[in-house]
């Protein structure tokens, strides 16, 4: 177990090198992730260590949100005060994002001139 944690904590601190040696805009421990899924692709499997490693820690990936819950309460009459002003970013953060997913989708499919792939014509039931 230690040498899985081991394993996982070099990948991140590798990505987070990589990333404020080169001002890379990308977050640290996604490179990191990436060089993991790179020694798996190269090994050709998970270790039996690591794959319980990191089952233990998706197991208990809940208490990584005790101290967003504390800050949430700590800081409640600041978000109080504010709640119309993060109510409305919310919104409309939400409504902006759906939009330009849609203008993408639209945009896409006009570079595919609006042909989708053939289908078997099949329907499952």
């Amino acid at each position: 177990m230690i040498e899985a944690g081991i394993l996982l904590l070099l990948c991140q601190l590798a990505g987070e090198s990589l990333v404020r040696a080169l001002d890379l805009p990308v977050p640290g421990p996604v490179l990191g992730a990436v060089f993991m899924l790179g020694f798996l692709a190269v090994r050709r499997g998970v270790p039996d260590t690591l794959g319980r490693t990191s089952h233990d820690l998706l197991a208990n990936f809940s208490l990584l949100f005790v101290p967003a819950g504390t800050g949430i309460i700590l800081h409640a009459a600041r978000l109080e005060a504010e709640a119309v002003a993060l109510i409305a970013a919310l919104i409309g953060s939400t409504a902006l994002t759906i939009a330009v997913a849609a203008l993408v989708f639209v945009g896409v499919d006009r570079l595919a001139n609006g042909k989708a792939p053939e289908t078997s014509g099949e329907e499952s039931a």
